[in-house]
């Protein structure tokens, strides 16, 4: 299912004044918000009922945006980049100081490239990273089309992006180290990480 025009427009303003969008992404819907937002990342907090031990992860368009995020990203992390993103690739950088708290865990800051065409295209539209867990509240089933997170959400959130049921697996998370570790394996198997490490290695 396409997505019109003045649809993305909508939500990237509702983005702009600090309000609540759900998306789809390469996996899931997500919920989402200006990342660099203090104020609506609390509200998203409150959405999604979740603590503040658990962070959000942030969708980027590029390497550019990125560095918003994090400064200097290990060898590691950028051979794992360079294989998977775009794509269904969480991967944990060490945090720039300032960010809101609900993004940062033990000084760290899960951020994923989407290979979405509508995922990217908010954080493009924006300018700044989208933060976007997947839209349920904590505890229950994540939303697999727009109907299901508005049933969760209603009007708390101020626009849904409609594009059809999803039935993707959840993005693998990681800390790129060394040493590698896989925090939850999902569309992108281990054995795939492992060899994408050692080609970095060894060209």
């Amino acid at each position: 299912m396409s997505v019109d025009d003045a649809t993305l427009a909508r939500a990237v303003e509702a983005l702009r004044a600090g309000e609540l969008v759900v998306f789809p992404t390469e996996t899931l819907y997500g919920v989402g918000c200006d990342a660099t937002d203090e104020r609506a990342v609390a509200r998203l907090c409150a959405l999604k009922e979740r603590g503040a031990d658990k962070g959000f992860l942030a969708i980027v368009d590029g390497t550019e945006m990125l560095a918003r995020l994090t400064e200097e990203p290990s060898a590691e992390a950028r051979a794992l980049m360079h294989a998977f993103w775009p794509g269904p690739l969480t991967i944990l950088f060490a945090a720039r100081a300032g960010l809101p708290e609900a993004l940062v865990v033990d000084g760290k800051v899960a951020v994923r490239h989407s290979s979405h065409p509508v995922a990217a295209s908010l954080a493009r539209a924006l300018g700044r990273p989208v933060a976007a867990p997947s839209a349920n509240p904590a505890g229950r089933e994540p939303a697999r089309d727009a109907a299901a997170a508005r049933a969760y959400f209603g009007d708390a959130v101020a626009c849904y992006i409609d594009a059809g049921p999803i039935a993707g697996l959840p993005s693998t998370l990681v800390d790129p180290g060394p040493p590698l570790r896989v925090l939850r394996e999902g569309a992108i198997p281990r054995a795939a990480l492992d060899e994408a490490l050692r080609g970095a290695r060894h060209p």
